[in-house]
């Protein structure tokens, strides 16, 4: 077999696999051998570009970053459908079709939380997608789009052209997942699924979208060229046909069966992989469409029933607080089981301290809870007429659950945090933190290879990673002698860094890369920087009283000096290094504003510190010059009017040259 027929068979078998995978859920491989398949497509079309195809299953991992998203206009326009909150409005609805159709026929189908999305296919071929937009214009996502695996990038047997209409979601898991990763590094949450697969479809680069794994499900053709239907449902089967995944549906002949069925949609929603928030009723026939006809702004032939948030009384059994990956305690109610949105609730967070003593909430209350978004269950207040007599206000904990160092409020004034640092609540981001090309910059050793060390137990904190054995890293999933020695020798080298990076490292609260380099340079030693009062520390570049006590607090804890102590045992530099050579920048100061498109912000800082310079958060008389990206804010304003120097990124190069 040549190298092209080799390469079409493995397209085709791996498209074939991802739709028994994502489509049907019934996998035929395992992981591993699809991992082979794909890795030998890429080598062949790496090898002769000439076998790379747009619809190649290479394609999904993302392409170049965009500039923006190009306005497409709709061939059909994308309608929205007109609400109902209640059983009597749906009824109304009914009387109002029958008195057009002949026989009612209805199509009910869960309305699933995402985005709408168009698609259109010319000779089997995607070509396009763009967004729903204002129902006439929406924008050109087509590149997103090709990451999803559940959408078949070519279809066989298929029609001149096509245009179906689907919804982007994000599962309940994935997005579960993605909020942990950005919790371990310290990034927003997401609030629901919905909003972070709208961030993701809308992302300038394609990378991140693949990432973060979207799905979509197809509920109608749009347009078809050779190709008739009677029935909507008739249209869904076909979809299903070219290996499309289509939305769950029943077809019934009156109102009140579309209800139970609603019901029942509501009561198992959990049941579903994507977030609903309601269920679509639409008039089958599509001749009976055609004759009922749309208003300026919906269709008379469908209405979504939106489920209203349910409400139900419960009593706090107990209040637990727990530690999340970037140390934040979180305290949540324990509950008397209560059946909420179609799934038993059993605890519901209740945010922070100030959130309790907002609503004084106590153990043994008889509160009323519901479903934000149909998600999280949140309580909305205290029955306090239900208030048993002896009861007492609830005192939050001044040492953290998990490790028993001391806790303080952070500096947003919200959060209260834990800032042991060996907490095992914190120890991925921790251990990630100290690896970072920020700090350690220890190559190779990301948040996958971390969470893996920690799960077979080799390492319960930053310093044990310098007593890791090459024969333990070799049985591990994934590795061999030869990524062993590679993930050993990056260590190994990360112990000759300077002392700033060490600092950096240690995730000291507000000491990030500047402050640790003034710190390395005001005291050269580790030791140093232990025993400093809280004076020579506060009298250190652009420390403040705030700073200065996070540092104090933090070589006076425990777990602090435990990983110190482990750190020196390991030979780790402990002694500032870096001398400036280069002052061209001393005494100068600069402000970062914008997106930089040739450095990030740390090397760019990073820069300006090593010839001598700083860099500092906000616009002052004492700024030197205000080094401006793409997109700059309010500093920029600040520092025309202040008069400040403002240079461009082309400028700034040319001054480290």
């Amino acid at each position: 077999m040549d190298k092209a027929e080799r390469a079409k068979m493995l397209r085709q078998q791996i498209e074939e696999h991802n739709y028994r995978y994502y489509v049907l859920d019934d996998p035929t491989i395992s992981d591993y051998e699809y991992d082979m398949m794909l890795k030998e497509l890429e080598e062949l079309e790496n090898a002769y570009p000439e076998l790379k195809t747009s619809d190649s299953p290479t394609q999904r991992v993302g392409g170049d970053v965009l500039t923006s998203f190009a306005p497409v206009t709709h061939e059909v326009a994308l309608e929205s459908l007109q609400d109902v909150f209640s059983f009597d409005e749906l009824s109304s609805f009914g009387e109002r079709i029958k008195a057009v159709v002949e026989r009612e026929e209805y199509d009910v189908e869960p309305k699933i939380d995402g985005l709408s999305v168009a698609l259109r296919y010319e000779n089997g071929n995607f070509v396009q997608g763009a967004t729903r937009g204002d129902g006439i214009t929406g924008e050109d996502v087509t590149e997103n789009l090709r990451t999803i695996r559940s959408l078949p990038l070519k279809i066989e047997n298929a029609p001149e052209h096509l245009v179906v209409r689907g919804e982007v979601y994000m599962s309940k898991e994935v997005f579960r997942r993605l909020n942990e990763e950005r919790e371990a590094e310290e990034k927003p949450l997401f609030a629901n699924p919905r909003n972070a697969a709208a961030g993701s479809l809308r992302q300038q680069n394609p990378k991140i979208a693949a990432k973060r794994r979207l799905d979509i499900v197809l509920f109608n053709v749009q347009a078809i060229s050779g190709i008739t239907f009677s029935r909507h449902t008739e249209s869904l089967e076909y979809l299903q046909s070219l290996h499309f995944r289509t939305v769950p549906y029943s077809v019934f002949h009156s109102i009140d069966d579309c209800c139970d069925k609603i019901k029942s949609i509501g009561d198992n929603r959990d049941q579903f992989d994507f977030d609903i928030d309601g269920a679509v009723i639409k008039v089958n026939s599509l001749s009976d469409r055609i004759n009922l006809g749309s208003t300026s702004k919906a269709p008379r032939w469908a209405v979504a029933f939106k489920y209203p948030p349910e409400k139900k009384e419960t009593r706090i059994t107990d209040i637990i607080v727990q530690v999340g990956r970037t140390g934040v305690l979180t305290p949540k109610a324990i509950l008397e089981p209560v059946r909420l949105a179609g799934t038993t609730v059993t605890n519901a967070t209740l945010h922070n301290q100030d959130f309790i003593k907002e609503k004084d909430i106590r153990v043994g209350d008889t509160v009323v809870v519901q479903k934000a978004g149909e998600i999280i269950p949140e309580i909305l207040e205290v029955v306090m007429s239900r208030r048993p007599v002896n009861s007492v206000p609830y005192i939050f904990p001044q040492t953290c659950p998990e490790c028993g160092a001391p806790v303080s409020r952070d500096e947003s004034g919200v959060a209260i945090r834990c800032h042991g640092a060996e907490c095992p609540a914190q120890r991925l981001r921790h251990i990630v933190h100290f690896a970072s090309r920020e700090a350690m910059d220890i190559e190779g050793l990301g948040p996958a290879i971390v969470q893996l060390l920690l799960d077979n137990r080799l390492i319960s904190s930053a310093g044990d990673l310098y007593f890791l054995e090459r024969a333990k890293i070799e049985k591990l999933p994934g590795f061999g002698k030869k990524s062993a020695e590679n993930l050993i020798s990056a260590i190994e080298h990360s112990k000759s860094n300077d002392l700033s990076q060490v600092i950096c490292g240690l995730g000291i609260p507000q000491v990030g890369q500047s402050a640790a380099r003034a710190l390395a340079r005001a005291f050269g030693t580790m030791d140093a920087v232990e025993n400093a009062s809280l004076d020579e520390l506060i009298n250190v570049d652009d420390f403040g009283q705030i700073t200065a006590q996070n540092v104090i607090e933090w070589f006076g804890s425990e777990q602090s000096r435990h990983l110190l102590g482990l750190l020196k045992q390991a030979g780790v530099n402990m002694t500032h290094r870096e001398d400036i050579q280069d002052t061209r920048f001393n005494g100068k100061s600069f402000v970062l504003t914008g997106t930089l498109s040739k450095f990030t912000r740390e090397q760019a800082s990073s820069i300006i510190e090593k010839y001598g310079g700083k860099t500092t958060s906000s616009v002052s008389k004492k700024t030197t010059y205000v080094l401006a990206g793409e997109n700059a804010g309010s500093k920029l304003d600040k520092a025309r009017s202040l008069g400040i120097n403002i240079i461009s990124e082309s400028e700034f190069e040319e001054m480290i040259k």
